[in-house]
């Protein structure tokens, strides 16, 4: 527990014990489950949190509350890990308001039943009177829920984010917020860059002088980078010129085509990054290849199609909207090689992508022949 200012504390808990977030992505260090208080005239409490940690929650805000009773639980989003105390807090504290949207309460009800018997249903810049403190909403659905709505405190120029500008990673954890926040954004936001762009435009007309995520630390200093990290991953633009190999190899002979190709590339000053597809942490693959302006993908022709994890890469690439992108192909095989053929006609229903003239093709083995044209792919990556 601390303070986001001296009117509203930080009650939220990490959890160390999770191993898959939504149950796919790998969490080797936790995540965090934020909620947030704010001490006026009126009590509020933003959010509640995932039901492994209820009885800790409850103990973190009891503490901040010290003896008072909270008027409001104002719910951003329902998504379970966030919305899973809710039976909890209301049993406890009978009397406090539920506040949310329409679709707010149709998801509430869904998960748990019709126990909010006191709710206040506000729209779109409507404002909440605690005292001191004013808090009106900004409406941000399917970002990535369609319920979703961020809480502003226009006094101290807060901005309670839901799971916008989160991260993977408990509080206690110290690390860099960059690498898991993409990974987070590309592989849970991704998809609804769209919207994403709307907030940002939202957004952009307030004085905010902190960001309270539902995941990962209190951002309060340089809010223009953050701010601008989220407008380039919503509109799909690289970060950075570099080139992402994603391989999937049997025998090892497709994974020295790649590495050969990443050796190749840095030789000429462009940055690259090689994934094992059979090995790697997949949804950080697919952040890597956002982070980058261009893509190749090398796999083995397996049973006469594409390597059943490049395919699975290929297909999540797809549900979170790559585009934008330049992307090459090396295929082998040792008699039918077609598998970037395969991979380029899946590509083909991509928005924006571009594709390179030269493929590599491997029989078997990385002979000279196949040098020559990782040479002459290189070549074209780097211009």
């Amino acid at each position: 527990m601390f303070n986001v200012t001296n009117d509203i504390k930080y009650v939220g808990v990490d959890d160390l014990d999770i191993d898959l977030f939504e149950g796919q992505y790998k969490v080797p260090h936790g995540v965090s489950y934020n909620s947030y208080v704010c001490i006026d005239k009126k009590i509020a409490v933003f959010d509640t949190v995932d039901k492994r940690k209820t009885a800790e929650w409850l103990k973190n805000l009891e503490n901040a509350l010290n003896g008072a009773q909270p008027d409001y639980l104002i719910v951003s989003h329902v998504e379970p890990d966030h919305s899973a105390s809710i039976p909890a807090f209301l049993k406890k504290y009978p009397s406090a308001t539920v506040v949310g949207n329409e679709k707010t309460f149709i998801l509430i009800d869904r998960f748990y039943g019709g126990i909010v018997e006191n709710r206040l249903t506000v729209k779109e810049g409507d404002e909440l009177d605690l005292g001191r403190h004013k808090i009106t909403f900004v409406f941000a659905p399917m970002v990535h829920w369609p319920e979703v709505m961020m809480s502003y405190d226009k006094t101290d120029g807060i901005l309670f984010s839901a799971d916008g500008f989160g991260k993977f990673g408990a509080l206690s954890h110290d690390e860099p917020w960059l690498d898991e926040a993409r990974r987070y954004f590309i592989n849970i936001v991704g998809k609804y860059g769209v919207s994403v762009q709307g907030v940002l435009k939202k957004a952009s007309a307030l004085k905010i002088n902190a960001i309270c995520p539902l995941h990962g630390p209190v951002l309060k200093e340089n809010l223009a980078y953050y701010l601008g990290k989220y407008d380039l991953w919503s509109s799909y633009t690289p970060e950075e010129d570099g080139v992402l190999i994603a391989y999937a190899s049997i025998y090892g002979n497709t994974a020295t085509a790649a590495k050969k190709l990443a050796e190749e590339l840095q030789a000429r000053g462009v940055k690259a990054e090689v994934a094992d597809l059979n090995r790697c942490d997949v949804p950080q693959a697919v952040a890597t290849a956002f982070k980058y302006s261009k893509l190749v993908l090398a796999s083995i022709t397996y049973d006469g199609g594409v390597m059943p994890c490049a395919e699975a890469f290929i297909n999540k690439l797809k549900a979170k909207n790559y585009c934008k992108r330049t992307v090459g192909f090396i295929q082998n095989g040792s008699w039918a090689p077609i598998s970037a053929k395969l991979m380029r006609a899946a590509f083909e229903g991509f928005k924006n992508v571009s594709f390179c003239e030269t493929a590599v093709t491997v029989n078997s083995a990385v002979n000279n022949e196949a040098l020559t044209q990782i040479e002459e792919l290189a070549a074209e990556l780097a211009k």
